[in-house]
This record gives C-alpha cells, structure tokens and sequence, in this order.
C-alpha cells in the first residue's frame, strides 16, 4: 500500500491533468523483488504525451508510459501484431490510481479483454520460418564442439522454440522473465511444464548435454510437422 501511496503522489506532483493512472507490473501483481521498479501509465488529454521516462522517486525506481487514448490504442495494437501484450497489461492488469472521468476503470476493462482474447493466430509462413529456424539451430547444437558454442545456440534455441509452442497456440508471448510467465499460464491450461523444462534443459545444454534440449525441442515441433530444410522457401518482396 505505501507504494500504491507513492504512485499515485507521482502521478499527481508530475501531471495534475492527468485523467487517469494506473500501477502495474509486479508491484500491482505481488511479485516483486528487491529490485522491482514501479510501472505507471499516466492517461493525457494531450501533449506532452506520448512520452516514456525513467526516474527515481521516494527511493523507488520508476518506469513511467505517459499516454493519450489514441496513443495507447496505437502501442496495443503495435503488441498485439507482435503478440506480447506489454500496453495492454500496463492498463488492464493493474490498480487504479487515478480516475476522473471513468476512463482509468473502462480502459483497464477494455486491457482486460484484449488479454483475454489472446493474439491473432499464426500464419502458414510465420509457422514455417519459426520450424525453419529452430530446425537449424537444432542441427548446430547437436554440432556443437564446445560449451560456449552450446550456450549461445541453447539460449537463441529456447526462445524461438518457446515463440512456436506459445504463439502457435493463440498464447501471447514474451521477454525475459515475462516470457516464463507466460509458459507457467501455457503450463497451468496445458498441464505442460516446460516453464522449468525448458530453462532446465538450456543448463544442461550449456554444461555438455544438449539431449534434454534437443528432445524437448522435437516435441515442440510435433504438432507442426517436425524439423524443416528440405522444400522450405521463402519469397522476396
């Protein structure tokens, strides 16, 4: 509650016009860590937003996303084409911290919805280039002649082979610790682990034993026809 206090003080010091604001991130969600920074998004009228600032503020690191409504209907759809819903949880995932016109509790609704409704399904090619891709990086880990070698191919490796088994599912899709979040909800729906399957294998990869990765990369691939070289094409502007 006293960083909900201190949001909202920011908010109301820095934009006194503001419509709405509101706190996400792990802060909002309950998740956070002695790092963790506060993520307010700050609804305008008009300029100066759009804008995006970083600062500190009563001892807290703040990541601050100062919006118009068409500006964050512009970044919503922007992440919903690339399939990481980042705009629409700053809104629809959050506490409200400011509310004058009833657009703070209808937008974080309409964020709600969107997240909800997941992203728009992959294309024939899109579902393509990904086994393609995962199908080469598979042939050069199981040539890797060193760890190193393993470890950059296993840490390019997951990350594709997450992006099909998330995005070819309707599942949204992520970065970094945002990305195992969204295998743990693919895992809950699924009753899947490769939240730590995954990340478990790239270690093992990374120290000598690519095998862990390798199959659980197969079983990714399964559904969509298995590993690609042989006919894949891909057409020129």
């Amino acid at each position: 509650m006293e960083a909900v206090e201190i949001a909202r003080r920011l908010v109301q010091e820095r934009y006194p016009q503001a419509r709405a604001a509101w706190l996400g991130g792990s802060v909002a969600q309950g998740t956070a860590t002695s790092t963790s920074d506060l993520d307010i998004t700050v609804l305008l009228p008009g300029p100066p937003a759009p804008l995006r600032e970083s600062l500190r503020y009563a001892g807290w690191p703040v990541e601050l996303f100062v919006h118009t409504e068409a500006s964050l209907a512009h970044y919503s759809e922007k992440d919903r084409r690339r399939r990481q819903p980042s705009m629409m949880r700053l809104v629809g995932e959050t506490i409200v911290l400011l509310d004058t016109d009833g657009s703070g509790a209808t937008l974080r609704a309409s964020g709600k919805a969107q997240i909800l409704a997941g992203p728009p399904p992959l294309e024939a090619q899109d579902i393509a280039m990904l086994r393609y891709k995962i199908s080469d990086l598979l042939e050069d880990l199981i040539g890797a002649d060193s760890n190193d070698v393993r470890t950059a191919i296993a840490t390019l490796l997951w990350l594709d082979a997450s992006a099909l088994l998330l995005t070819g599912a309707n599942h949204w899709t992520g970065t970094g610790k945002g990305l195992l979040r969204e295998l743990a909800a693919y895992d809950a729906t699924h009753t899947t682990d490769y939240a730590t399957a995954l990340p478990a294998a790239v270690r093992a990869a990374s120290t000598g034993d690519p095998t862990a990765l390798i199959a659980t990369v197969d079983t990714i691939l399964e559904p969509y026809g298995g590993r690609l070289f042989d006919g894949f094409q891909l057409s020129g502007d």
